[in-house]
């Protein structure tokens, strides 16, 4: 049975096997990075520092799987029904599309209201924005926003 270093001609193309090694040792690199990130993050006395380092683990935890998730999809589908790819194929077309247009538009309007929201909110930090963490905290729900508008904006030009 071929897997994903097979260079056989029922096994994975070239172009797979090249992906799906960089998208496994970046895998290493991330488990790696989140061990040290941790490690940094048990050893000092700042709460604040840990706090934040405790946010960068939260991302990285998530990148590391999705990195997985991309790895794991490739190698179903370069080996063709071995497993059902953990990522799926768009497939809007099977969702109620006149729901999924009208959801999406909705979401993606509570968005951009949240865009002034925490645009207005960021001025009231002002005054502590270099004796708290609160200003960097809501720039960094800024660019969430900004990612769950691209999202939605994604969503909206692939249902059509």
């Amino acid at each position: 049975m071929p897997d994903m270093t097979s260079e056989t001609a029922d096994g994975p193309s070239a172009w797979d096997r090249q992906l799906y090694q960089h998208l496994t040792s970046h895998i290493k690199i991330e488990r790696e990075m989140l061990e040290e990130y941790k490690e940094i993050a048990d050893k000092t006395n700042s709460r604040a520092f840990a706090y934040l380092v405790n946010l960068l683990i939260e991302d990285e935890t998530r990148h590391h799987r999705i990195f997985a998730a991309i790895a794991s999809s490739l190698e179903a589908l370069a080996l063709q029904g071995v497993a059902d790819p953990i990522i799926p194929n768009l497939d809007f077309h099977r969702a109620d599309l006149p729901s999924l247009r009208s959801g999406t538009k909705k979401l993606l309007d509570r968005e951009e209201e949240d865009v002034v929201e925490l645009k207005h909110l960021q001025r009231q930090l002002h005054d502590v924005k270099d004796t708290t963490l609160w200003g960097l905290l809501v720039d960094l729900m800024q660019r969430d926003t900004a990612k769950h508008i691209a999202i939605l904006r994604f969503i909206q030009d692939h249902a059509d």
